[in-house]
Order: structure tokens, then sequence, then C-alpha cells
């Protein structure tokens, strides 16, 4: 039984209905977000392979049109071809191993980048190669999809000389849609020179529950329109630069506190104020054409009522996602490997097999299976016993040899290079052309949350203490009051370090009168809680959640950054307190 008894089936109408009225500027923004150029990608690396294809048989080169082509190559795939092809695994270690080349050679179509192996930008540049090269010697030559996580702001898996951008709360708070477009747009520019074809990004999970640590400032905020809106330009952005995006979580993870890496989360709300919330950004960027969803770990029971996860569930995928709200684009699961989807499913197999089922194109695990696994050989021997199964992994297979197809040889903008070279690779990374945008972008993202005392100034500050992680912090506050003192502390400190930085405090700044410090977690605001009633001038950078200074509104003058780590945040915070401007961010949630 499904969610539709009560309401109208055809979803896509209901939610469609009275969207029109909502706020003109988010409808004159997204306007102008669909009008800019519609990427498509260049058939200039056909021409890299140097390969004669003239009295080949049939090969992804082959000179036909995408969807026949994609279509006679399914058609000429074996059951271990086809399977493989919707696979995504990534590696862990510095160099990919063995097994996963054994993987390639049975057609795996896709792997995955991430952030435990990505220190050494060209050691990432020569293992994407290997890796594209043993999959162009199979016969079909059809390269790998090779995605990341490059979010901007905290998910930064590709690291290295990778730039540090201020992120999705911060494009909320600056509330410039160009803003998104343009940090998408580099962002893209640089795992691009990686050979990184696919980033899984943007977020648009609302920040409904401020309780949340996984989703926290990798929402654009809590207004569905407006996270439409950015979630829409940051696609375009991406797609301008020449890397596919993938918008998740699907159908949205931002009202639950829990990790669906170590939980499966449970959303209990009604399906009105999901078509009016969850599904809000959604239907903009479905309509801006965006190519590729991430389905999230996350159960509905007030609209699934097996309980099962959205992405195990055929209904949440098949039948709301593409039947209704005629969504074209591929499908990819979040990590399998997270307790989200295996504690539904009972086995991994088994969560493989459901998800494949619900509607997924790309099953997505962040490590390498072994060719003897039970979600190898069970589902590869039910594709020889189940009709459907087998057609649902070949109707899958299908989506991304067309959409690899449609990335390599349809369109104007080139895509990453099947073969990045390690030695050009401090040409693209950092991006030249970026540095100036992220720091004006990080200026324009910054919020006064309190206004007590403002500016402070090397003049009315008396004696400043300076409290922090991060040396671009401290460097550009000394900048502004040369004789402050410092005390520096864990960007992340546990519970013994805290208690040594409130040991050490009453004979460190008993002479000073006024202090700025930093707080990114729960125990910086227990730092600075130490403050309060003691007679000083008390400044507060939060340099993430806002959430956390709630407790601080006792503070002198509070600042809202949230990126984490970011320099560039940091520098135009002190320049805020400083005076050296005035701060236009907007707090993006209630």
């Amino acid at each position: 039984m499904r969610f539709c008894t009560g309401v109208n089936c055809s979803t896509k109408k209901i939610i469609l209905k009275n969207r029109i009225c909502r706020a003109f500027w988010y409808s004159a923004l997204f306007l102008f977000s669909i009008i800019l150029p519609a990427p498509v990608f260049s058939q200039s690396l056909t021409d890299s392979l140097s390969l004669s294809r003239s009295d080949e048989s049939l090969t992804f080169w082959s000179d036909l049109p995408n969807e026949q082509l994609a279509r006679e190559i399914t058609d000429k795939m074996t059951d271990v071809e086809l399977y493989s092809q919707i696979l995504m695994f990534g590696w862990a270690g510095a160099e990919p191993p063995e097994l996963l080349y054994q993987w390639i050679s049975r057609g795996l179509g896709s792997v995955k980048v991430f952030g435990w192996n990505t220190d050494n930008i060209k050691l990432v540049a020569k293992s994407v190669s290997s890796l594209q090269k043993s999959s162009i010697s199979n016969r079909f030559q059809i390269p790998l999809f090779v995605a990341t996580d490059q979010e901007g702001g905290w998910i930064r898996h590709v690291k290295g000389d990778t730039s540090i951008t201020p992120g999705n709360m911060a494009i909320g708070a600056s509330g410039y849609p160009l803003d998104s477009w343009y940090s998408a747009y580099y962002i893209c520019k640089e795992i691009k020179a990686l050979g990184i074809n696919m980033n899984f990004a943007p977020t648009v999970d609302l920040f409904t529950n401020h309780e949340s640590t996984i989703i926290s400032t990798r929402s654009f905020g809590d207004d569905p329109d407006k996270t439409g809106v950015l979630g829409t330009m940051f696609v375009t952005g991406s797609l301008a630069a020449g890397v596919i995006p993938t918008v998740k979580h699907f159908p949205g993870h931002g009202d639950t506190s829990l990790d669906s890496h170590g939980h499966l989360p449970s959303i209990n709300i009604d399906f009105e104020t999901f078509k009016n919330r969850e599904i809000v950004p959604y239907l903009y960027l479905i309509k801006a054409g965006v190519p590729a969803v991430m389905s999230g770990h996350l159960s509905y029971p007030q609209i699934e009522p097996s309980g099962a996860p959205a992405s195990l569930s055929k209904y949440f995928l098949t039948d709301l996602l593409r039947n209704q709200l005629g969504y074209e684009g591929i499908i990819i699961t979040d990590d399998m490997m997270m307790t989200g989807a295996t504690a539904y499913a009972g086995s991994l197999s088994n969560a493989f097999k459901l998800a494949i089922e619900a509607g997924n194109d790309i099953i997505l695990s962040s490590t390498t299976a072994h060719l003897n696994e039970s979600l190898w050989i069970k589902n590869l021997d039910l594709m020889k016993t189940d009709k459907a199964f087998y057609n649902r992994v070949k109707d899958a297979a299908y989506r991304v040899i067309k959409a690899k197809l449609d990335y390599y040889k349809s369109s104007s903008e080139k895509p990453a290079p099947l073969y990045p070279d390690p030695d050009t690779l401090d040409q693209f990374i950092p991006d030249k052309d970026s540095e100036q945008f992220f720091f004006e972008q990080a200026c324009r993202s910054i919020t006064m949350g309190k206004k007590n005392l403002y500016p402070v100034t090397a003049q009315n500050s008396g004696k400043v203490l300076l409290m922090g992680s991060l040396s671009s912090f401290f460097e550009a506050a000394k900048q502004r009051y040369p004789n402050s003192g410092e005390f520096r502390f864990s960007y992340e400190p546990g519970p013994n370090e805290t208690q040594w930085v409130l040991d050490k405090l009453p004979s460190m700044a008993g002479s000073y009168d006024t202090v700025v410090i930093c707080v990114s977690c729960e125990n910086h605001a227990k730092i600075a809680q130490y403050f309060k009633d003691k007679n000083k001038k008390v400044i507060i950078f939060s340099t993430m959640s806002p959430v956390i200074t709630d407790s601080l509104s006792w503070a002198d003058t509070i600042l809202l950054g949230y990126s984490w780590r970011c320099d560039d945040t940091l520098k135009a915070m002190v320049a805020v307190l400083n005076g050296e401007y005035e701060p236009t961010g907007v707090r993006p949630y209630n």
C-alpha cells in the first residue's frame, strides 16, 4: 500500500500546484539559471585515443547515434559485463589494488576516489590514467565514470592543493546564485584536471533539523525554493566546467540528527510536508535537466509504510522520481557499506539486489568487493533465473553507457581527460582564477549574529587575546591587533584537551581586556563559556554551524562564517571585526 490514500496520486501535479506563486525573486533567479547555455561535451577525446575504428567491431567509439550505440552494446554484453557496468567501487590505500583491475577486466563501470588516498594529487592523476587505460582495453572500450565528493566547504575528498572553499551554507548566506555557479565551476575545473568526470554534489538537503551533524553547513539553508535555485546554479556551473554533477541525498537528509553511515534515519513526516519541503528543490533540478541523482539511505515510514530506505524503495525511485516527477537521468546509491542500507536489507547481497530493483543505475561501494562475494555471485546467478531482474540490470547498464556517450561524444564542453598528466597539474590546481572569487564570496557570506560591540579596533579593544586553531586566523588578526596574545588549541579537541585549556585559562587570560575566540564545535563552545561573567569583551567567530553558538548569546559580538577550515572566511571575519566593511550575509535558516 502506497501513501496515496487521501491524496491525488498524480504527485507531480500536486507538488507543482501553486508553486509558481512563490516569492518572485526565486522565480526570476531560476529562469536566469536555466537560460544559461546548456553545456555539452566535445568529441575531441576520440582523437586522443589514436585508434582507427573503421575495420573494428562495435565499440563505445563507433560512429552511431548514442541511443542506438548504447542499445547495441548492451544487447551484445554478457551477464558479467552488464552487471559489472552498474557497479562503482572505491579503494583503500594510495594506489588502486590489483583486485580493482580484475574487476575492470570484467567490465566494471565506475570507480570512486575517496578522501583517504588523495593527499598526493599527482598520484591520483596517475591512478585515474592507469584505471582508464585498463578499462579502454576491454572489448567495448568503455571508459569509466570516475567520481568523488568535492562539495566545497566541509566535504573535500580530493585534498592536496585543491581549493578550500566557503561551502554551501556560506553560499546560502550570501544569497547570490552566481556564487553557487562559480563555486561549482572552479571546484570542478580542479578535479577535472585529475581525470575525475563526476562529482557527488551539490547537497540539496534542507537544514531542517538543527541538531544534524552530518548535513549542517553542507546545506544551502532551510528554504526549499532558494535551495532549488542555488542547487540548479551549482549543477549548471559544474556542467560548464565539464564535470557531471550528482544532487543528493534524494529525497532529503535534512530532517534528522542521525547519520545514515551508522544508522537508518527515520524521518516521520506526512506527505503534505514532504511535497512542500523535501521535494521542492528536485523540481527545480529536474526541470533544469540534472544528469545524476544520489539516493539516500533514509526511511520515511508515513510515505513508504514498509520502512524501506529510499535507496531500496521502488516507490521512491521508480514510481515517484522517475514516473511522477519525470526524472530521466541516472540514479546512484549512496555508499552501500553504510548501515542505513544493510540494516534494512539484512545482508549486503540483498541490499544490492533491492537497490537494483528499486531503480538505481549505479550501485556504489566504498570498498572493492572480492570476486567470490555473494553480492556478486548471488545476483549474477539471479540474472539467469529472474527475467525481470535481468532486464532491470540491462536497463541500468544502458542508462550508464548512454550517459557516458552523452558526456564524451555529444557536447561542446571538453570532458575530463581520460589520461590526465600528473606533470601538468600545477597549471590547474589550485585554480588561479578562483582565488580572488572565493575570498570575495567568503566576504559576502559573513553574517552579524550579534552586534553589541562593533567595530573592535586596536584603539578601542585594550589588550586582546586571540584563541583558535588555524594560522590564517592568527596572521590576519595580528595585522590588526599587533600586540595581541595567542592561545592555540586543536580544531577538534577531545575532552582531555578541552579540560587542559580550561585549566590554563585562569592564569593565561586574566590580564586581557578582549577575547576573540573561534568556535567550530561543542568543545570550543565549552571553552568560550569560561569567559561568561568574567568582565571581558568577548567576540565569537562561529566557523561551522551557527547553532553551536546559541548557548553563547551572552557574548558581546558574534560573527557567523559557516566554513570549516576556510582561510578566506577567517580573513573576512577579522576584516569585519576591524570595521573594514559591513557584513551583508543573512543567516540562511530560521
